[in-house]
């Protein structure tokens, strides 16, 4: 298992291919697993690095770690980029992860070569704020009633991945995944919600790209709070949103296709970067 010691925790990373360097920054809960087919994928060209957040799954908990904020997740990703020596890179961040990749990028714009944000977990921004979290809050409700905490994670992460893509994930991620119910419930979800202000954003000179399910499109579906979120970055940054198949999971849902948007992404910013 590899280990890398930054900014004063353990982080489990993998590097595959080679080429221009990418960091892929996962939400909540913190494993990098669900992203390894999107990685494999894009190992022909680039240099891709997946982690586990700090305390999650294969990375452990730093001892007396009972808080954390956006500000310490993005000084992680920094610390690996630079211990691996491959800043700058470009990076990409899927839900709750973009925020912490919009916190790294608003602060160490140098270690960057452009950014791709998917789904935002931006809720206050959203046309109904209360109804999002009453969704979420609903999933909990159901799984606590059903088996504890983990089976409130799980069903939690059903609602974000949808329920047949969590059961045709490996199990061994799956396991991981809720293994990590105690730093979701006790540390990352007591932690302040983060939101980038449109000030700041609209000072950002590195290229960035948002992506949106189209299945999230709808004002019906079920998640489509995610895709407003995607339009108010955007908005925010002045770029539009490309949408991909799917919902909150497309890269999972639609691997290749998911694959393809990030591609162009990270072949724009090498054009941005002769420029």
């Amino acid at each position: 298992m590899t280990l890398l010691e930054v900014n004063g925790t353990s982080l489990f990373f993998e590097l595959r291919g080679q080429g221009p360097p990418l960091l892929m920054i996962p939400g909540s809960p913190g494993d990098s697993g669900h992203l390894v087919p999107v990685a494999e994928l894009l190992a022909d060209e680039f240099t891709v690095v997946t982690y586990d957040r700090r305390g999650n799954s294969r990375s452990p908990r730093p001892p007396r770690w009972t808080s954390t904020s956006t500000r310490e997740q993005a000084d992680d990703a920094a610390a690996l980029l630079q211990a691996l020596n491959l800043a700058p890179a470009a990076a990409f961040g899927i839900s709750s992860g973009s925020g912490i990749l919009a916190e790294l990028m608003l602060r160490r714009p140098e270690l960057l070569t452009g950014a791709v944000f998917h789904e935002p977990g931006f809720i206050e921004v959203t046309s109904d704020p209360d109804a999002a979290i009453a969704v979420m809050d609903a999933s909990f409700d159901e799984g606590m009633k059903r088996g504890g905490p983990k089976a409130a994670l799980e069903t939690f992460a059903r609602l974000m991945i949808g329920a047949e893509i969590w059961d045709a994930m490996d199990p061994s991620v799956r396991d991981r995944l809720v293994s990590n119910v105690d730093v979701f419930f006790e540390v990352e979800g007591k932690s302040e919600d983060y939101l980038p202000t449109r000030d700041a954003l609209r000072q950002v000179r590195l290229p960035c790209v948002v992506l949106a399910g189209q299945d999230n499109r709808p004002p019906d579906a079920l998640l489509h709070f995610f895709y407003e979120a995607s339009q108010w970055l955007a908005d925010a940054l002045g770029v539009p949103v490309t949408e991909v198949p799917g919902a909150h999971a497309a890269h999972a849902s639609h691997p290749e296709a998911f694959a393809a948007a990030l591609r162009d992404a990270l072949r724009g910013f090498g054009q941005h970067s002769q420029s």
